[in-house]
């Protein structure tokens, strides 16, 4: 079976949680084996060069930014097609009324000339065979907000990098001098991720914050409001496979990632397989049962509730192998696993055009 793997085409451009989760699952599928005679070959394809019926399934990674012409396509061309939408778990009944309310009024306003961002993350969930949600959070955005049959979704998490399961603190602290404890963010540097907000939040702490991302044109002055804060530290972008990057989660006394809304973050995931605990966000659709101990949920906006949660934590410091227990399951082999299931039971179900 060949496999493509799309996004919108801009994808690449940057590193984020969604190029990672992409290159991540795209290589974990290559190095599974599947039992003969089942066979996988998987790619991302190049929409300037490759044709989508060169494949025998389609998966497509994001909901949004067109990609649901994507789905269209694929359809049209009688192919299976995966979506993993990645969508908020903020969706629910009431939202997705008034997004429908709002599809209909855009449409009569411009006689169906106009589609709102909904329709079209709608139409991909609606036309796609079979919708990958990250966890139960989307799942029941994915049911509730759209209006997709449950039965068509499946639930599979991110999986993690084994550099962060074995990580220490020591090369971060001997390349930075930074010995006391911080709080560490990693992540884009703009107002959604809210790292000003959390520096404003833990002044009074006298806590050192260090800050790991890159930072847009447009969010530059963003990020020197946050660097005119005491005691803020930035490091600029590291790349996913830099020791430095493993070491500074392992080093840090909390990670915190106080953003307006996350999918399932992967920030979370290796701060926590590094044995460090996290402060987040409400607004996620990651879900892990007994992780209170380690893993406190906050509003985005409640400055004294994410100033508690990290007090807390630096009070009582969880047990490093207690925390990084709690996403031991999550591998990226795991993961390929029970997305290739899913390949060969789709592909059984609709008749592949072939098999290489």
């Amino acid at each position: 079976m060949r496999v493509g793997i799309l996004s919108y085409p801009m994808l690449f451009q940057r590193d984020g949680g969604l190029q990672i989760q992409v290159r991540e699952t795209v290589a974990a599928l290559n190095r599974l084996e599947p039992a003969p005679p089942c066979h996988l070959q998987v790619e991302l394809v190049d929409p300037t060069r490759d044709r989508l019926d060169n494949y025998d399934l389609i998966h497509v990674f994001s909901a949004i930014n067109g990609n649901y012409r994507i789905v269209e396509l694929a359809s049209e061309l009688g192919l299976p097609v995966v979506l993993s939408p990645l969508l908020s778990p903020g969706w629910g009944r009431s939202s997705g009324i008034l997004a429908r309310l709002a599809e209909r009024l855009a449409g009569k306003l411009t006689a169906w000339n106009v589609q709102t961002s909904y329709a079209q993350s709608k139409r991909a969930l609606q036309l796609a065979d079979l919708v990958i949600a990250l966890g139960d959070a989307e799942r029941r955005a994915i049911m509730a907000g759209f209006q997709i049959d449950p039965r068509k979704i499946e639930v599979f998490p991110n999986g993690i990098n084994p550099q962060f399961f074995c990580a220490s603190g020591d090369l971060f602290r001997n390349t930075t001098g930074i010995h006391a404890p911080f709080v560490l963010m990693v992540g884009a540097i703009s107002p959604y991720k809210n790292q000003l907000g959390l520096a404003q939040a833990l002044a009074s702490l006298a806590l050192p914050i260090v800050m790991i991302g890159a930072a847009k044109r447009q969010d530059q002055s963003y990020l020197q409001k946050v660097l005119r804060l005491p005691r803020v530290t930035w490091l600029g972008a590291l790349a996913h496979a830099d020791p430095l990057l493993a070491s500074a989660y392992s080093a840090a006394a909390v990670v915190a990632l106080p953003s307006q809304g996350e999918v399932f973050p992967l920030a979370v995931l290796e701060a926590l397989a590094s044995g460090t605990p996290v402060v987040m966000t409400t607004h996620s659709a990651l879900e892990l049962p007994g992780a209170d101990f380690a893993l406190k949920k906050v509003r985005w906006d409640d400055a004294a509730a994410q100033r508690r949660a990290i007090a807390a934590l630096l009070g009582v410091r969880p047990d490093r192998q207690a925390v990084r227990a709690l996403v031991s399951h999550f591998t990226w082999e795991r993961v390929a696993g029970q997305i290739a299931g899913c390949y060969f039971r789709l592909g059984g179900r609709e008749g592949l055009r072939r098999v290489v």
